[in-house]
């Protein structure tokens, strides 16, 4: 890794409500503590971030997973990012799962990032291809566009507040991985197209990996120079496994 402060983040899905969320947060603030070079974030159900705010202790940041596009409005069932910031500072925006599942295209999660940025919320953006797209060579056509758009409204002097997670859709929750070097391949060319946009900004920028990371593959993906921590979903939801993430990352 470079001198970029690792961050890693977890991202619990749809899992665990406000008790075990609390329970957890405390034993992952406490990892955060122990391992001061490396910050650590984790991304919950909307009804746990309260829980998870009051046990994460000072060195854990916690996040929403989602948020609408509009800061009010006859929307049923949607939280603003206006109220997320009255409960935390961070959000996670265009994981796949929204992209695929939920049919969020890039204009719409540009639209979000804009909204969450304006409400002083930090964002990490999720950015990747699938399995047909990377073996169709279109990888770097791809994520360029999910960047454009979803950057479309983010300035220079707002992009310091974003970081960048990419994630090869053909290695979420499937076990496959990619290999360290295309990993960090990957990266690098994210903070290529960011150094195009934003110059010697995208040098401090963080650039995340995320895709089945677990603590057997993760130090040597971690070596990578273009990356700077890892958005982690299946290995977040214990705290021994994440727990090892992070210290794998201090000693990196």
């Amino acid at each position: 890794m470079s001198n970029r402060t690792p961050l890693m983040a977890g991202n619990w899905k749809m899992h665990h409500g406000p008790a075990a969320a609390a329970r957890l947060a405390a034993e992952i603030g406490a990892a955060a503590s122990s391992n001061q070079g490396v910050d650590v974030a984790l991304f919950v159900p909307f009804v746990s971030l309260s829980a998870a705010v009051s046990a994460a202790g000072r060195r854990l940041q916690v996040g929403a997973q989602n948020a609408h596009e509009r800061q009010s409005g006859a929307f049923t069932g949607e939280v603003s990012c206006a109220m997320l910031a009255e409960v935390c500072p961070l959000v996670l925006l265009g994981h796949s799962e929204r992209r695929h599942i939920y049919g969020e295209s890039s204009t719409l999660i540009g639209s979000k990032v804009a909204t969450a940025l304006e409400s002083n919320l930090e964002v990490v953006l999720c950015v990747g291809e699938t399995l047909d797209e990377r073996e169709s060579g279109a990888t770097l056509e791809v994520v360029s566009a999910q960047l454009a758009a979803g950057l479309d409204s983010v300035g220079g002097e707002q992009v310091s507040r974003v970081t960048i997670a990419y994630e090869p859709v053909w290695a979420i929750g499937t076990g496959r991985n990619a290999t360290p070097r295309q990993a960090g391949d990957a990266c690098r060319a994210v903070r290529d197209w960011l150094r195009d946009r934003y110059g010697d900004a995208a040098d401090v920028l963080r650039i995340l990996y995320g895709g089945s990371v677990n603590p057997g593959n993760w130090a040597e993906i971690a070596a990578e120079p273009d990356v700077d921590g890892a958005l982690v979903g299946g290995a977040s939801l214990e705290a021994e496994s994440f727990n090892r993430l992070i210290a794998i990352s201090a000693a990196a």
